[in-house]
Protein backbone atom coordinates (compact mmCIF):
# COMPACT_ATOMS: atom_id res chain seq x y z
CA UNK A 1 0.00 0.00 0.00
CA UNK A 2 1.61 3.41 -0.90
CA UNK A 3 1.61 6.44 0.76
CA UNK A 4 2.86 8.64 -1.87
CA UNK A 5 -0.24 10.05 -3.31
CA UNK A 6 0.90 13.86 -4.05
CA UNK A 7 4.83 13.56 -4.74
CA UNK A 8 7.40 14.28 -2.40
CA UNK A 9 9.21 17.65 -3.06
CA UNK A 10 12.62 17.04 -2.18
CA UNK A 11 14.17 19.83 0.02
CA UNK A 12 18.16 19.39 -0.34
CA UNK A 13 21.09 16.24 -0.22
CA UNK A 14 22.30 15.93 3.21
CA UNK A 15 25.49 14.78 4.51
CA UNK A 16 24.54 11.00 5.09
CA UNK A 17 25.35 7.38 4.28
CA UNK A 18 22.27 5.72 5.38
CA UNK A 19 22.38 1.52 5.57
CA UNK A 20 18.75 -0.04 4.69
CA UNK A 21 18.15 -3.98 4.94
CA UNK A 22 16.77 -6.78 6.31
CA UNK A 23 17.45 -7.72 10.24
CA UNK A 24 20.19 -9.55 9.90
CA UNK A 25 22.06 -8.35 6.39
CA UNK A 26 24.89 -6.47 8.66
CA UNK A 27 23.94 -2.89 8.97
CA UNK A 28 24.39 -2.29 12.20
CA UNK A 29 28.15 -3.82 11.29
CA UNK A 30 28.83 -1.75 8.40
CA UNK A 31 27.99 1.41 9.89
CA UNK A 32 30.12 0.43 13.02
CA UNK A 33 33.07 -0.13 10.47
CA UNK A 34 32.74 3.04 8.19
CA UNK A 35 32.37 4.96 11.21
CA UNK A 36 35.59 3.30 12.48
CA UNK A 37 36.96 3.83 8.68
CA UNK A 38 35.80 7.47 7.82
CA UNK A 39 36.19 9.57 11.77
CA UNK A 40 40.06 9.89 11.44
CA UNK A 41 39.52 11.93 7.88
CA UNK A 42 36.51 14.07 8.40
CA UNK A 43 34.07 14.24 11.21
CA UNK A 44 31.79 10.82 11.21
CA UNK A 45 28.88 10.06 13.50
CA UNK A 46 26.41 7.10 14.25
CA UNK A 47 22.79 7.51 14.11
CA UNK A 48 20.59 5.20 14.51
CA UNK A 49 17.31 6.14 13.03
CA UNK A 50 14.43 3.27 13.47
CA UNK A 51 11.80 3.98 15.41
CA UNK A 52 13.13 2.23 18.89
CA UNK A 53 10.15 0.23 20.46
CA UNK A 54 12.33 -2.49 22.06
CA UNK A 55 14.43 0.33 23.78
CA UNK A 56 11.62 2.35 25.36
CA UNK A 57 9.77 -0.38 26.44
CA UNK A 58 12.58 -1.32 27.76
CA UNK A 59 12.84 1.83 29.19
CA UNK A 60 9.57 2.24 30.52
CA UNK A 61 10.08 -1.66 32.24
CA UNK A 62 12.31 -0.09 34.40
CA UNK A 63 10.01 2.79 36.11
CA UNK A 64 9.10 1.71 39.74
CA UNK A 65 5.80 0.35 40.52
CA UNK A 66 3.62 1.01 37.01
CA UNK A 67 6.86 -0.12 34.91
CA UNK A 68 6.38 -4.18 33.93
CA UNK A 69 2.78 -4.01 33.49
CA UNK A 70 2.57 -0.92 31.77
CA UNK A 71 5.66 -1.99 29.49
CA UNK A 72 3.46 -5.40 28.57
CA UNK A 73 0.09 -3.35 28.23
CA UNK A 74 2.03 -1.19 25.78
CA UNK A 75 3.82 -4.62 23.94
CA UNK A 76 0.34 -6.15 23.53
CA UNK A 77 -1.04 -3.19 21.87
CA UNK A 78 1.67 -2.92 19.69
CA UNK A 79 0.86 -6.45 18.69
CA UNK A 80 -2.40 -6.19 17.74
CA UNK A 81 -2.46 -3.23 15.41
CA UNK A 82 0.73 -6.18 13.85
CA UNK A 83 -1.36 -9.16 13.78
CA UNK A 84 -4.22 -7.44 12.52
CA UNK A 85 -2.72 -4.07 10.29
CA UNK A 86 -6.05 -3.02 8.68
CA UNK A 87 -7.83 -2.72 12.32
CA UNK A 88 -7.55 0.63 13.44
CA UNK A 89 -6.15 0.61 16.83
CA UNK A 90 -8.09 2.41 20.03
CA UNK A 91 -6.75 6.03 20.90
CA UNK A 92 -4.23 5.04 23.14
CA UNK A 93 -2.53 2.75 21.11
CA UNK A 94 -2.38 5.29 17.97
CA UNK A 95 -1.46 7.91 20.35
CA UNK A 96 2.17 5.51 21.62
CA UNK A 97 2.41 4.53 17.62
CA UNK A 98 2.50 8.26 16.73
CA UNK A 99 4.71 9.17 19.89
CA UNK A 100 7.16 6.60 18.30
CA UNK A 101 6.92 8.58 15.42
CA UNK A 102 7.59 11.64 16.82
CA UNK A 103 10.38 10.30 18.36
CA UNK A 104 11.88 9.00 15.33
CA UNK A 105 11.12 12.57 13.63
CA UNK A 106 13.16 14.29 16.87
CA UNK A 107 16.30 12.07 15.77
CA UNK A 108 16.07 12.99 11.82
CA UNK A 109 16.29 16.67 13.28
CA UNK A 110 19.19 16.18 15.36
CA UNK A 111 20.65 14.15 12.46
CA UNK A 112 19.67 16.95 10.34
CA UNK A 113 20.97 19.52 12.53
CA UNK A 114 24.74 17.93 12.97
CA UNK A 115 24.77 17.51 8.97
CA UNK A 116 24.54 21.02 8.68
CA UNK A 117 27.34 21.42 11.07
CA UNK A 118 29.29 20.03 8.31
CA UNK A 119 29.80 16.06 10.04
CA UNK A 120 29.16 13.28 7.88
CA UNK A 121 26.26 11.00 9.50
CA UNK A 122 26.15 7.27 9.26
CA UNK A 123 22.66 5.88 9.74
CA UNK A 124 21.34 2.42 10.74
CA UNK A 125 18.13 2.62 8.37
CA UNK A 126 16.08 5.92 6.74
CA UNK A 127 12.54 6.38 7.06
CA UNK A 128 10.32 6.79 3.89
CA UNK A 129 6.68 7.61 2.94
CA UNK A 130 6.16 4.33 0.37
CA UNK A 131 5.46 1.55 2.36
CA UNK A 132 3.32 2.16 5.53
CA UNK A 133 4.51 -0.07 8.31
CA UNK A 134 7.61 0.18 10.97
CA UNK A 135 9.11 -3.43 9.79
CA UNK A 136 9.82 -0.64 6.73
CA UNK A 137 10.89 2.00 8.11
CA UNK A 138 7.88 3.86 7.24
CA UNK A 139 4.12 5.63 9.19
CA UNK A 140 2.69 2.95 11.16
CA UNK A 141 -0.80 4.34 11.01
CA UNK A 142 -1.06 4.27 7.40
CA UNK A 143 -1.32 0.64 7.85
CA UNK A 144 -4.76 0.86 9.55
CA UNK A 145 -8.10 2.08 8.01
CA UNK A 146 -10.41 4.36 9.34
CA UNK A 147 -10.96 4.77 13.73
CA UNK A 148 -11.72 7.70 15.48
CA UNK A 149 -11.57 10.93 14.79
CA UNK A 150 -8.31 11.46 17.20
CA UNK A 151 -6.63 8.47 15.55
CA UNK A 152 -7.60 9.96 11.85
CA UNK A 153 -6.16 13.12 12.81
CA UNK A 154 -3.09 11.08 14.22
CA UNK A 155 -2.69 8.83 11.28
CA UNK A 156 -2.57 12.18 8.91
CA UNK A 157 -0.10 13.96 11.51
CA UNK A 158 2.14 10.67 11.18
CA UNK A 159 1.87 10.80 7.34
CA UNK A 160 2.95 14.16 7.09
CA UNK A 161 6.44 13.49 9.49
CA UNK A 162 7.38 10.45 7.05
CA UNK A 163 7.35 12.82 4.09
CA UNK A 164 8.78 15.63 5.11
CA UNK A 165 11.86 13.04 6.49
CA UNK A 166 11.34 11.43 2.83
CA UNK A 167 11.66 14.33 1.67
CA UNK A 168 15.53 14.93 2.82
CA UNK A 169 17.85 12.39 0.13
CA UNK A 170 20.48 11.00 1.97
CA UNK A 171 24.16 11.42 -0.25
CA UNK A 172 24.17 7.51 -0.62
CA UNK A 173 21.63 5.07 0.55
CA UNK A 174 23.50 1.70 0.78
CA UNK A 175 20.94 -1.27 0.53
CA UNK A 176 22.45 -4.62 2.15
CA UNK A 177 20.11 -7.75 -0.24
CA UNK A 178 20.06 -11.26 1.99
CA UNK A 179 18.07 -14.13 1.86
CA UNK A 180 15.50 -15.61 4.85
CA UNK A 181 17.69 -18.28 5.74
CA UNK A 182 20.66 -16.24 6.05
CA UNK A 183 18.92 -13.80 8.06
CA UNK A 184 17.46 -16.38 10.26
CA UNK A 185 20.78 -18.40 10.71
CA UNK A 186 21.79 -14.63 12.26
CA UNK A 187 18.63 -13.23 13.62
CA UNK A 188 16.97 -16.46 15.16
CA UNK A 189 15.27 -14.53 18.06
CA UNK A 190 12.99 -13.05 14.61
CA UNK A 191 9.62 -14.38 12.94
CA UNK A 192 11.07 -15.97 9.67
CA UNK A 193 7.93 -14.31 8.28
CA UNK A 194 8.68 -11.15 9.77
CA UNK A 195 12.32 -11.59 7.93
CA UNK A 196 10.31 -12.88 4.50
CA UNK A 197 8.14 -9.63 4.38
CA UNK A 198 10.96 -7.26 4.89
CA UNK A 199 12.99 -9.22 2.38
CA UNK A 200 10.35 -8.76 -0.44
CA UNK A 201 9.31 -5.77 0.19
CA UNK A 202 12.72 -3.50 0.98
CA UNK A 203 14.37 -3.99 -2.58
CA UNK A 204 11.08 -2.46 -4.23
CA UNK A 205 11.20 1.43 -2.02
CA UNK A 206 13.23 4.11 -4.44
CA UNK A 207 13.48 6.37 -1.28
CA UNK A 208 12.01 9.01 -3.07
CA UNK A 209 14.63 8.51 -6.07
CA UNK A 210 17.53 8.46 -3.66
CA UNK A 211 21.11 7.03 -4.95
CA UNK A 212 20.92 3.79 -3.99
CA UNK A 213 24.72 1.26 -3.92
CA UNK A 214 23.15 -2.25 -3.56
CA UNK A 215 25.40 -4.77 -2.16
CA UNK A 216 25.38 -8.33 -1.09
CA UNK A 217 24.77 -8.98 2.88
CA UNK A 218 25.91 -12.16 2.40
CA UNK A 219 29.68 -11.34 1.11
CA UNK A 220 32.46 -11.42 3.76
CA UNK A 221 31.70 -8.11 5.48
CA UNK A 222 35.64 -6.94 4.75
CA UNK A 223 34.23 -7.06 0.91
CA UNK A 224 31.08 -5.04 1.38
CA UNK A 225 32.97 -2.74 3.88
CA UNK A 226 35.56 -2.01 0.67
CA UNK A 227 32.82 -1.36 -1.70
CA UNK A 228 31.03 0.63 0.48
CA UNK A 229 34.10 3.13 0.94
CA UNK A 230 35.21 3.20 -2.87
CA UNK A 231 31.57 4.67 -3.45
CA UNK A 232 31.20 6.76 -0.46
CA UNK A 233 34.43 8.65 -1.46
CA UNK A 234 33.57 9.33 -4.72
CA UNK A 235 30.50 10.85 -3.68
CA UNK A 236 32.10 12.81 -1.14
CA UNK A 237 34.25 14.44 -4.19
Amino acid sequence: MSQQNTPIINRAVVRVIAIVGCDGSGKSTLATNLVNNLASQIPTELFYLGQSSGRIGEWIGRLPVIGIPFSRYLRAKADCVHERPSAPPDNVTALTIYLLSCWRAYKFRKMLARSQQGHLLITDRYPQAEVPGFHFDGPQLAKTVGGSWWVQTLRQREIKLYHWMASYLPLLLIRLDIDENTAFSRKPDHKISVLHEKIVVTPHLTFNGATILELDGRESIDTVLSKSLSTIRTSLL
